[in-house]
C-alpha cells in the first residue's frame, strides 16, 4: 500500500470511529505534515482519496472539514420494480415551458439543463473563431460535409486514446452537439413504432428523440449508484422486441451516478447476444469527482453494437453546440443521416474548439470546473438537508451537476414548480424524466451556479413551499377521508 493510501485509510478509521465528528474541522495540509512525518504531497493526495470517498470536503479559504453524514437514505434508493409497458412520449411541452419560464422570468435558474458558462473558457475559444473568421473570409461548403474537421476529429480520438479507450478517428462524427448525435443513432438503429428501452428515471432528450421519430419507450427501473437494472431488461428483452437501448452510464441526469465498471461490462454484454444497439449518452464524461476519468460501454464493445455519442457542451462551450457520434457499425448510416438532416456542421466552431484543445488549458481547465461542482453538490446537499421537511432525500452526484431529490410523498412537483416560478425560482420537476408520471414527488436541482446569498435564500424558500404544499396536501387527505 503507498503512504497516501495508508494515511488515507487511517483518517478515514478515525472518522469513522467518531474521533473526527460530522463538521469537525481537521488538521491543515502543513499540520497534518508535521504529525504524521510526511511530506505535503502526501497528505494532499491522501486528502483528495478522501474527499473522492466522501469522507472529507474542502471549504473555501477555510481548510478541510469531515462532511456530514448523508441522509438515511439516498434519494430513490432502490429500483421500483414496475410492470413494463410501452409508452407513447409526450415531454417536449413540458421541457419547453421549464425552459421559457427559466428565460421569462429571469429566476434563480435551480431548474436550469445548462451549466452556469462563467467558468468556462468561451471568450478564448471566441478569439480563436475571431482569429479564423478573419484569416477565412469565406468557406467551401465541401470542407464542412461530414464527417466534419479533421483536426478536430484528431483531437477528440487523441483525449479518449490517452483516456484508454480504442478509437478509431475514422468512427467519429462531428455533429450540432450531443442532441443530434443520438437523434442520428437512434434513426440509424429503429424505426418509426418501434420500442426503445429506456431508465427510469431518464434524461428527457432522450424521450424526446423517441418521441420525434415516432417510437415508444419502455422504461427500466435504474438504481441510483449502480445504473439500470440489467435483470430487469433481460426480463423485458424475454418477453418483447426491443430495437435499442438508450442509457447514461456516467453522472446519469438526473441521478448523477457512475455505473460500475462490470454492470457496463454486463450490460454490452447482454445486448451483444440478442444483437441490440445501445446509443450511450456520455455527454458529462469529463465532469468527473474521482481522480481518473471513467469507462464508457464503447471500453467493452466488440460487436461494433455501442453508438457512443457526447459533446462539448457540458465541459468546454454550450453556444457553439459542437458534438459527436461514434456509431460503431452504423457509422456509415449515420454519416449518411447526418448529411440528409443538416447537412454540415459550421466549421470555424470546430476550428476554433480544434485550436483551443491543441494549444491551451483544457485539462487544467476541467480540474478547476471539477473541483467547482463536486464542493458545490455537497453545499447543495447539505442546504436541503437543512431547509427541507423530513421525508427528504437526494442522491449523491458521482459527476456533473445536477442534483435529484425526493421530496415528501404528498409534494406534488407541478404545483412546486408553479409555486416557486412565483417566487423568483426555477426546478425542475419530475415529470419531465418519464412518460409515466413516476416520478411526481421529485425534483432536480442545478449546483453549477455561483453559491451566494441569493440562492442560499433561494433554497431556503423552496424548502418552506414544500413544506407548505406538503401542509396543505395532508389536510386535504384528511377532509377528504372524513367526507
Amino acid at each position: 500500500m503507498k503512504l497516501y493510501e495508508k494515511l488515507a485509510d487511517e483518517i478515514e478509521e478515525a472518522v469513522r470511529r467518531g474521533v473526527f465528528a460530522p463538521g469537525e474541522k481537521i488538521a491543515s495540509v502543513r499540520q497534518a505534515s508535521q504529525q504524521h512525518g510526511v511530506s505535503i504531497k502526501t497528505v494532499l493526495h491522501a486528502y483528495a482519496i478522501l474527499e473522492s470517498r466522501g469522507i472529507l470536503e474542502t471549504r473555501p479559504q477555510s481548510g478541510y472539514f469531515v462532511r456530514a453524514k448523508p441522509h438515511a437514505g439516498a434519494a430513490h434508493s432502490q429500483p421500483k420494480r414496475v410492470i413494463a409497458t410501452a409508452s407513447e412520449v409526450d415531454v417536449s411541452r413540458l421541457v419547453l415551458s421549464t425552459l421559457r419560464s427559466i428565460r421569462a422570468h429571469d429566476a434563480v435558474p435551480f431548474g436550469s439543463p445548462y451549466p452556469d458558462p462563467e467558468p468556462f473558457p468561451w471568450r478564448r475559444i471566441n478569439q480563436y473563431a475571431n482569429a479564423i473568421a478573419r484569416r477565412q473570409s469565406s468557406w467551401n461548403l465541401i470542407d464542412d460535409l461530414p464527417p466534419g474537421n479533421p483536426e478536430l476529429i484528431r483531437q477528440i480520438a487523441r483525449r479518449y486514446a490517452e483516456n484508454g479507450v480504442p478509437v478509431d478517428p475514422d468512427e467519429i462524427v462531428i455533429t450540432v452537439g450531443a442532441t443530434e448525435a443520438i437523434n442520428l443513432s437512434l434513426q440509424a438503429v429503429a424505426q418509426p413504432g418501434d420500442t426503445v428501452a429506456v431508465e427510469s428515471p431518464t434524461y428527457y432528450a432522450m424521450l424526446h428523440a423517441i418521441e420525434r421519430l415516432g417510437m415508444r419507450a419502455i422504461e427500466v427501473p435504474t438504481h441510483p449508484a449502480e445504473g439500470i437494472d440489467i435483470e430487469a431488461l433481460a426480463q423485458i428483452i424475454g418477453r418483447r422486441k426491443i430495437a435499442a437501448c438508450m442509457v447514461m452510464p456516467n453522472f446519469q441526469n438526473p441521478l448523477g451516478f457512475q455505473m460500475p465498471d462490470e454492470r457496463k461490462r454486463q450490460l454490452v454484454e447482454l445486448l451483444g447476444a440478442h444483437e441490440i444497439p445501445v446509443i450511450e449518452n456520455d455527454v458529462y464524461h469529463e465532469l468527473y469527482y474521482g481522480d481518473t476519468r471513467p469507462s464508457t460501454l464503447k471500453n467493452f464493445d466488440t460487436k461494433g453494437l455501442v453508438l457512443h455519442c457526447a459533446s462539448f457542451s457540458k465541459s468546454l462551450t454550450a453556444s457553439y453546440r459542437i458534438g459527436w457520434a461514434m456509431p460503431g457499425r452504423y457509422r456509415a448510416q449515420v454519416e449518411k443521416l447526418k448529411f440528409l438532416n443538416t447537412l454540415t456542421t459550421p466549421s470555424v466552431p470546430q476550428v476554433a474548439i480544434a485550436d483551443y484543445l491543441r494549444q491551451d488549458g483544457y485539462d487544467r481547465h476541467l480540474r478547476r470546473v471539477r473541483k467547482l461542482y463536486r464542493q458545490q453538490s455537497r453545499i447543495m446537499s447539505a442546504m436541503v438537508e437543512r431547509f427541507f421537511p423530513a421525508g427528504t432525500r437526494t442522491s449523491a452526484p458521482q459527476g456533473g451537476y445536477v442534483l435529484w431529490v425526493e421530496l415528501p410523498e404528498r409534494v406534488d412537483s407541478m404545483r412546486l414548480y408553479r409555486a416557486a416560478l412565483d417566487s423568483g425560482i426555477t426546478v425542475g420537476p419530475g415529470y419531465m424524466f418519464s412518460t409515466r408520471n413516476a416520478f411526481s414527488h421529485f425534483i432536480r436541482l442545478n449546483y453549477s451556479y455561483p453559491w451566494n446569498a441569493q440562492s442560499e435564500a433561494a433554497l431556503q424558500r423552496l424548502g418552506e413551499l414544500v413544506g407548505e404544499i406538503g401542509q396543505r396536501a395532508g389536510k386535504d387527505a384528511n377532509m377528504g377521508e372524513r367526507a
